[in-house]
């Protein structure tokens, strides 16, 4: 089983789900020495097999693989469908109909099996957290668990659970907030302080990002006892990342200053650069992945537009920090600089 200390580098790419995360991407990760991640969310297990396969062809390196834990929820129907007539008006100006607000598990079963027939070297999950039994497999298999936690009790319960590492998550963190509860208002504990925190009473490896984009900010985490950082945002603009035109050039638009967190798209806590769908949706009720699903084709529309101020632009805080180079240059980067 991989030990995370054994990296040539403590620099983990985080999966970015919704075309961001390539398998070009991941092999780059991993070759330069971090550890590349395949985003396995919104796809289906026969996508994420050829992407699995992909990799493999590209680097023998380890790379891990991450995994949505969707539990059941339904949201306040009234709350939903008057979601639903508030976005008719955006539809129609992007010529889109909105989609079937439904819940699914995104192919949580056969997503399992594939893992444990094909045997990433690591497999994480947000949004939750495994019952034992598949921990358990998991490691059965040589495969190393992580869970995402953004709080102490997650980290306790996840470890509890047979969690064999951790990934803690801080709030500034773009795309999604990784917090078990839905419902709930992310925990706000700054990232350094909820990995001392974490660290003080786990007795497992522990990876930890949200907001990171230079190795002062790597060496910042890894002195408080991570065993790596994990990036995103600062391969949003990697020449093998697949991060879309419209979501490239937003982020190096000027009219651009901030991010903010969100429930408008997904009906899940994200982050992104604040625009202003984001800020005329800032009532948006809790209900994931029944928004995901009613809102994707406006989504796709406003990219298939060019419209940025109606698309889902993810970014952690540190976005202005993200630059075009080859994945592998701005991983070195993050440990050497």
């Amino acid at each position: 089983m991989l030990d995370l200390r054994e990296l040539a580098l403590p620099v983990i790419g985080a999966p970015m789900g919704g075309g961001p995360s390539t398998p070009a991407l991941t092999a780059a990760v991993s070759g330069a020495g971090g550890l590349g991640f395949l985003a396995a969310g919104y796809k289906t297990p026969e996508a994420v097999a050829a992407e699995v396969a992909e990799v493999r062809a590209a680097t023998t390196a380890p790379f891990g693989l991450n995994l949505f834990v969707v539990a059941h929820y339904e949201p306040d129907p009234v709350a939903l469908e008057a979601y639903r007539r508030f976005l008719e008006p955006d539809a129609a100006r992007l010529g889109a109909d909105l989609g079937d607000a439904r819940w699914d598990d995104d192919h949580w079963q056969a997503k399992i099996d594939l893992v444990l027939d094909v045997r990433p070297d690591v497999v994480s999950f947000t949004f939750g957290c495994p019952d034992a039994e598949v921990l358990r497999r998991l490691t059965g298999r040589g495969v190393l668990s992580s869970v995402t936690v953004t709080s102490v009790a997650e980290g306790r319960e996840a470890v509890a659970r047979g969690a064999a590492s951790l990934s803690v998550q801080g709030p500034h963190a773009g795309g999604h907030r990784g917090t078990w509860d839905q419902a709930a208002d992310p925990d706000p504990t700054p990232l350094h302080d909820l990995v001392s925190a974490v660290v003080a009473v786990v007795d497992v490896q522990v990876v930890a990002g949200g907001g990171v984009y230079d190795a002062a900010g790597v060496t910042s985490l890894t002195s408080r006892g991570a065993i790596a950082a994990q990036v995103g945002t600062a391969y949003l603009l990697a020449d093998e990342a697949g991060t879309n035109p419209v979501h490239r050039e937003a982020l190096a638009d000027p009219a651009f200053t901030e991010t903010a967190v969100t429930r408008a798209f997904t009906g899940r806590w994200a982050r992104g650069l604040a625009n202003r769908f984001m800020a005329e949706h800032a009532d948006a009720p809790p209900g994931y992945p029944h928004l995901h699903h009613l809102t994707a084709p406006l989504r796709a529309a406003a990219v298939a537009a060019g419209d940025k101020q109606a698309a889902h632009l993810w970014a952690g805080t540190g976005y202005a920090h993200a630059r075009t180079a080859p994945a592998g240059d701005i991983t070195r980067s993050l440990a050497l600089d």
